[in-house]
């Protein structure tokens, strides 16, 4: 495993990082803790997880997946082995049956004491505000819609004031964001520069893969001079950079066949991009599943990769692809596609 620093702290992560949304729904408890066991044996000690997973969010399944990792916790009292990541569900119709009052204090507080129990831990390292509650391009939206009403009041300073008080009583240790955007990005991080006395946004959980680089605009500047780590999500975009889905195949319990709104890596641009990366990794023995995460972990602005997996011959095929190299001639074959069809799947 190859590690790296949760940025401007002295917390040693490793830059494969176990994701767990499929915990509780398309996986087991037992299958949950069999990739835990897994992922530490191969050296990996950074885990992300959600108060809204199992996705896609159902009000019965809710914070299931945060149950799982307890119970993984209190089975083998290695709480202080993990570094450990968590995100509050921001305001939307489909989490309604989560709370109504948003990033608001008391919301804040409810929803770190809900994730503790759970997890039954009583602190987390990295806690993140799962998307914006303002009206702004997220989730495979191309662009901004100055069309939708948008009754957000500017909240960023009250919101770092509550995550400031959480980290002061120690129930979290540091705070990031998720997809955000540029705009976002930097009001939080100028706010934490004037009021020096709130916490800075150490991360920023976005997707990007082969087929989502939309991240290099404007938020890797951010990143990179702002010392920000990108902690990367859906890097083998549902399921689509293994190959699997490609000449028309519907896997039994691919999560695109079993969910098939989960479309955003699956339009023609997409599936033509897929099968060009795919012939590329092929010409270079690769799987394309090596080739698409080798990438991922080569980026400048990447602090983790955050790999999920439904079997363990996927989980070990993305933990191993932290030992990938890849060759001048793959990264310019890699831009050749790129140059020939930029970011199909936003």
């Amino acid at each position: 495993m190859k590690y790296t620093r949760l940025p401007n702290t002295d917390i040693r992560i490793s830059k494969i990082c176990l994701g767990t949304m499929t915990w509780g729904r398309q996986n087991s408890t037992e299958e949950g803790h069999k990739q835990m066991d897994y992922a530490v044996e191969k050296g990996v000690n950074f885990f992300d997880t959600a108060e809204l997973y199992p996705i896609p969010a159902k009000k019965e399944l809710y914070a299931v997946t945060e149950e799982i990792i307890g119970k993984w916790f209190n089975k083998n009292k290695n709480r202080d082995k993990i570094v450990l990541a968590s995100k509050i569900a921001g305001p939307a119709a489909f989490t309604k049956f989560i709370r109504t009052s948003g990033f608001k204090k008391e919301g804040l507080f409810n929803a770190v004491e809900g994730s503790l129990q759970r997890l039954q831990t009583d602190y987390i390292d990295l806690y993140q505000l799962h998307w914006p509650e303002r009206n702004t391009n997220y989730f495979g939206q191309r662009g901004f819609n100055t069309d939708e009403p948008d009754f957000w009041e500017d909240n960023i300073h009250q919101v770092l004031e509550t995550l400031r008080d959480l980290v002061k009583e120690g129930k979290i240790r540091h705070v990031g964001l998720s997809n955000e955007t540029p705009w976002g990005t930097m009001r939080y991080l100028e706010e934490s520069k004037v009021h020096r006395d709130l916490p800075r946004m150490l991360t920023i959980q976005n997707p990007y893969s082969l087929l989502n680089r939309l991240f290099e605009v404007g938020l890797s500047e951010i990143a990179i001079r702002e010392k920000m780590g990108l902690l990367a999500y859906s890097p083998l975009g549902f399921g689509a950079l293994t190959g699997k889905y490609l000449g028309d195949i519907n896997p039994r319990k691919g999560r695109i066949t079993l969910f098939p709104n989960y479309n955003r890596y699956s339009g023609d641009t997409a599936v033509k991009a897929t099968e060009e990366y795919h012939q590329l990794a092929l010409e270079h023995e690769l799987s394309l599943t090596q080739m698409a995460l080798a990438f991922v972990n080569t980026r400048p602005f990447l602090t983790s990769t955050i790999i999920g997996a439904t079997t363990m011959n996927q989980l070990k095929e993305n933990i191993a692809s932290i030992e990938v190299e890849l060759t001048d001639e793959i990264f310019k074959g890699i831009e050749a596609i790129h140059n020939e069809i930029p970011n199909p799947a936003p």
